[in-house]
């Protein structure tokens, strides 16, 4: 799943300042799952945009609007219909959606509202962990299923760098070495060729 974070309320501010209508688009997809971009997350945005603008006796209309995906062009053309009425787009998804958003509207500004921190898995509510940079080069397949470029503190493609404390990375007693980790798991494997 992709994970994102919001971006501090004030880069937002300056983003969008100079425009009088801006709709807040959320999606349902990862970054609702997360809890940095869905229905919720644009609520609150919406309400916190409108305090900060108030205290400054700004008017803006603001009003929020979440798709299913916005990584989808068919789930986004829901929006066709209400977009023309705003001066800009607020997007709360992740890199690839305000990307789609800007293809579909190139006539509107799309800011984004996150920042896409990694693909990983749910460790907990709230409790993510990288295990994906989506690089285009995956060798998991050779690697026992553990990706070395994110589970590697250092994020060393090519093997071991030979700085194992133990059974942890030199940079941290907290860290597991990722390559002795992979090692183990191929032997168990039998695969140690690979």
């Amino acid at each position: 799943m992709i994970k994102a974070k919001p971006k501090p309320l004030d880069e937002i501010q300056n983003y969008i300042g100079s425009y009088d209508k801006i709709l807040i688009t959320g999606c349902g997809g990862c970054v609702s799952v997360c809890l940095a971009g869905g229905q919720k997350e644009v609520n609150i945005l919406k309400t916190e945009l409108e305090l900060a603008f108030s205290k400054t006796n700004t008017k803006k209309h603001m009003d929020g609007y979440t798709v299913e995906r916005q990584c989808n062009s068919g789930l986004i053309e829901e929006l066709d219909p209400i977009v023309p009425d705003f001066d800009c787009i607020l997007s709360m998804a992740c890199g690839a959606g305000v990307q789609l958003l800007a293809e579909r509207y190139p006539g509107k500004p799309i800011f984004p509202a996150v920042n896409t921190i990694a693909i990983g898995i749910d460790l907990g509510i709230g409790l993510y962990e990288e295990r994906c940079r989506a690089c285009g080069e995956c060798v998991l397949a050779y690697t026992a299923g553990i990706c070395p470029v994110t589970r590697c503190a250092k994020g060393l493609f090519n093997g071991p760098c030979g700085g194992t404390n133990g059974n942890n990375c030199e940079i941290s007693d907290e860290i597991d070495c990722a390559w002795l980790r992979l090692y183990q798991r191929l032997k168990e494997q039998n695969r140690l060729e690979d």
